[in-house]
């Protein structure tokens, strides 16, 4: 994890004591530049900020106020008095209609295109130029996909300061907070492709926010059945006994340990200015101690397994090579040294509660200061933690456990059982929470009284912290997440995006949304949700709007619920992975699964912050980036070809989502077109001119035209979308890397699922640093991974695109200095447009170029020395080339 940018904070003000010194003390270490008192008077849970404490102002002026009433629904049935939770603002006029009108313009422009070459079906290659036409075509539909859903975005702030003042300050009797409850999912596939370290800051974080203790739980789902993750979270939580009251007392952002510690300056927010820096030492040495038992933890395990099991040999004899835990018993998941049913994909189910529920009351009397061992004072701070709960569901050889989805699907059956939270947000766990309050923000949503009820997941924008500065490989992806997201909410409401989602569990059981639910016509029976009774009471529970806060009485036959619903067999027969929880049998379960939810008439909120809700870590190597993409839009075309095709289902999809929909399960397609040009400039290396389109001069003014319009039009959204240019050109250079890459190796798996049954392989995406990247000797480099490419077969189109276009262009300079005397002006006019598509297509895949050069590339201007000199040596080549074949094989010249 990088460093993160320094942290917001007010103007300081006067606390009565007179702290309001700018600077209040520098590490030498460089952890902390500078720790400026901004509001010494702030406490840990009341700490508000812009973009965690109220209703945030766009920064742009390209946005203004909707003027939002709560919906006539609320007001007839007497819910007028409940509260707006959050702010509208939409695009202004002065910006969205010459926006729209520019989309309509190059609509009519791309029609009259496609019929000018349809009119002048003259080319020296019919059949190229019949594909290039239905190519065409098929650019012109998809992007009118792409475009039709963003003619009206929103952006949605949440208003921290009314939640609190509704459901948090003026309580009557002095209760406690009335917030609903909130489960936590974080999943994890094991421990060596997704390190330790990442998962537990990531639990931490959630562990700290700033939202009532006892009405959340942090549930860590691990896929593998990994000790080492488990005795993880038990270290992980004795450390959140210091790290939890710490980030409340001094009001810490972020609250992942790594990423705090690794801030160069930060303003200080806190109440105790005075006893923050001897706090922070002694907090980040306990920390640096706790990553040190972590990484240890692997040989810990097997040196204290090795003691149990020589026991165990001397008693019995046998030479079983379990392994243990701290208590003494076998673990029962898989173990170091695999054997049957205790390895990967072998073995039991597994519920641990690692930290129990809180009391419902404020413990404020905290640790003392005169403990020389732990010298924090934390009288007056609330020292609870919130319950922390380990699963690992059963594994077992010839279950099909749907990846992801069945994960996600067995830990909300466990948290039904266990907490029965009405609300559920999930995370991958190389994310962490940024700002403290995104679970207020999210609830802010859930709770307003104009479409809180039928919202069925509320979806934060991914921010990434580990990509290079230049974002090389447009990890970023600003202009989906600011752009279509920002479009979606305009419409039905953004897709679910796989991490930092907020979902209704109603939305998830697969009840309708009230404005579409008829009063006692909804089905809880084993054939749909299992034959769990506790799990079928908790659904019933749940339709009541019931909140479970004292936790149930873990007895034998609690204990038996909880290994049912976490076996690899309770969703057989069942309606699980089709119509109830996180869909199955496909790639992109996050895509699908918001797909079901929109499809029964439930909307969707995106929630900005200003302050960035959840960061995680993207990979930054471009092999495990496209294979990324290659899962992501393989599962989205998956979608096409599965009952939960946007055309023909989701009878409550609003027809603007549909066409979103659509979209997205069908653009890796056009990647088949865009291969096509992009093997254009072998032409050069043919000896006679051959062009796609005559008259080519207009045909090639046309197509820059169209081309222009579409820059155009991005010009207008990188204003809305308060992105950069650099962001939209890194997501048009990448689009085209896929579109040669990762896209076509999709369509060529759902060509083979087609014939052999068979979808995408999920691989997750590994967060260590490759091999190669490691023995590089680049430890201190933290990009150091962007500089290895491991070469697949995925990337030979790529390659062979690069090199002819390089080619192309020697050969063309080559061809310049030959026939120049006796070329026409047409033809030299033809040569100079060829070189300029050359030269675009040269510029879209620049970043490949990088890629290949290894090491080299971490100095990118050399790619401006060496094409240039390759031109130069290849024209060289192709002039020698063709006088001795003038001379001797005059037959021959090309």
């Amino acid at each position: 994890m990088s460093s993160s940018s320094p942290v917001p904070g007010a103007a300081p003000e006067d606390t009565g004591g007179g702290l309001t010194e700018p600077l209040l003390g520098r590490f030498h270490d460089g952890a902390l530049a500078a720790v400026v008192v901004a509001n010494a008077n702030g406490g840990g849970n009341g700490a508000t900020e812009k973009g965690g404490g109220g209703a945030v102002k766009a920064k742009d002026g390209y946005w203004v106020d909707v003027d939002q009433e709560p919906a006539a629904a609320d007001l007839e049935s007497g819910g007028g008095d409940r509260p707006l939770l959050f702010s509208n603002k939409k695009v202004k006029a002065a910006l969205l209609y010459p926006y729209r009108v520019l989309i309509l313009v190059r609509l009519v422009a791309v029609i009259l295109f496609i019929a000018w070459r349809i009119k002048h079906n003259k080319s020296d290659v019919m059949w190229f130029w019949v594909t290039s036409v239905v190519g065409d075509a098929w650019f012109a539909q998809s992007w009118l996909l792409y475009q039709l859903p963003k003619l009206r975005p929103i952006k949605r702030f949440p208003d921290l300061a009314a939640l609190r003042q509704h459901y948090d300050d003026d309580l009557p009797d002095g209760g406690g907070s009335l917030l609903p409850g909130i489960d936590v999912f974080v999943t994890t596939a094991d421990p060596v492709s997704e390190p330790v370290l990442y998962t537990m800051n990531c639990v931490l974080s959630i562990m700290a926010t700033d939202y009532p203790v006892d009405r959340h739980t942090c549930y860590l789902t691990d896929d593998s059945g990994s000790l080492v993750l488990y005795e993880a979270l038990v270290e992980t939580a004795s450390f959140a006994a210091l790290w939890v009251p710490f980030c409340r007392k001094h009001s810490v952002e972020p609250r992942a340990p790594e990423s705090y510690f690794q801030l160069e300056g930060m303003i200080y927010n806190g109440r105790s200015p005075g006893e923050f820096m001897s706090e922070y030492r002694h907090v980040r040495r306990e920390y640096e101690e706790l990553k040190g038992r972590l990484e240890m933890l692997p040989s810990t395990i097997k040196e204290r397994s090795d003691v149990y099991n020589s026991m165990e040999a001397s008693k019995d004899g046998g030479a079983e090579q379990a392994n243990w835990m701290a208590n003494g018993t076998q673990w029962p998941g898989t173990w170091i040294e695999p054997t049957e049913n205790h390895r990967k994909g072998d073995h039991a189910g597994i519920v641990k509660i690692v930290q129990n529920h809180p009391s419902c009351k404020p413990q404020a009397e905290g640790l003392q200061a005169s403990n020389a061992a732990n010298p924090l004072n934390l009288d007056g701070v609330d020292a609870r933690l919130p319950t922390v709960v380990y699963v690992s569901r059963e594994k077992t050889p010839g279950h099909e456990h749907n990846k992801k989805a069945g994960n996600l699907n067995a830990q909300l059956r466990v948290s039904a059982l266990l907490s029965n939270a009405p609300f559920t947000i999930n995370f991958d766990c190389d994310h962490y929470v940024n700002n403290s309050q995104a679970l207020r923000a999210a609830m802010c949503f859930m709770l307003d009284s104009r479409e809180g009820d039928n919202t069925g997941f509320v979806q934060f924008p991914q921010r990434f912290e580990n990509v290079d500065p230049t974002d090389r490989y447009g990890n970023h992806n600003r202009v989906f997440f600011d752009g279509a997201m920002y479009a979606l909410n305009g419409l039905q409401g953004p897709t679910y995006l796989g991490t930092g989602c907020m979902f209704r569990r109603l939305a998830l059981y697969g009840v309708d949304p009230p404005q579409w639910r008829p009063a006692g016509d909804i089905a809880v029976d084993s054939a749909r949700f299992g034959n769990s009774v506790h799990f079928l009471n908790s659904v019933l529970a749940a339709l009541k709007q019931e909140r479970r806060i004292t936790p149930p009485e873990l007895d034998e036959p609690f204990l038996a619920e909880l290994a049912m619903v976490v076996s690899s067999s309770y969703d057989h027969g069942t309606e699980w992975g089709s119509s109830v929880g996180y869909i199955y049998n496909i790639a992109t379960e996050d895509i699908v699964t918001g797909y079901r939810i929109h499809g029964q008439g439930w909307v969707s909120m995106y929630a900005t912050m200003e302050r960035e809700a959840f960061h995680g870590t993207a990979p930054i190597n471009l092999t495990e980036r496209l294979y990324q993409i290659v899962r992501w839009s393989g599962g989205s075309m998956e979608v096409f070809f599965s009952p939960y095709n946007p055309l023909f289902s989701g009878r409550r999809l609003r027809p603007m989502q549909r066409v979103a929909y659509l979209n997205f399960t069908i653009y890796p397609i056009t990647s088949i077109f865009i291969l096509l040009y992009a093997f254009c400039p072998v032409m050069w290396l043919i000896p006679s001119e051959i062009l796609i389109q005559r008259p080519f001069t207009r045909y090639v003014a046309y197509l820059v035209a169209v081309v222009a319009l579409v820059h155009a039009i991005g010009g207008f959204e990188i204003r809305w979308a308060g992105i950069t240019w650099t962001d939209w050109w890194r997501n048009e250079q990448f689009f085209m890397i896929a579109s040669l890459s990762a896209y076509p190796t999709a369509v060529l798996h759902m060509v083979v699922k087609a014939i052999t049954g068979k979808g995408i392989h999920f691989r997750v995406t590994s967060k260590q640093q490759t091999a190669a990247a490691a023995e590089g000797g680049d430890d201190d480099d933290k990009y150091a991974d962007m500089y290895e490419t491991r070469w697949v077969p995925m990337l030979i189109p790529a390659a062979v695109v690069l090199f002819s276009n390089i080619m192309a262009i020697g050969v063309a300079m080559g061809k310049a200095v030959v026939y120049g005397g006796v070329w026409s002006a047409a033809q030299k006019r033809h040569a100079a447009l060829g070189i300029l598509f050359n030269v675009w297509i040269m510029a879209l895949i620049y970043p490949f170029g990088l890629a290949i050069m290894g090491r080299w590339s971490k100095k990118p201007a050399i790619l401006f020395v060496l094409l240039p000199v390759a031109f130069v040596v290849i024209a060289v080549v192709y002039i020698g080339l063709h006088s001795f074949l003038v001379k001797f094989l005059p037959f021959m010249v090309i």
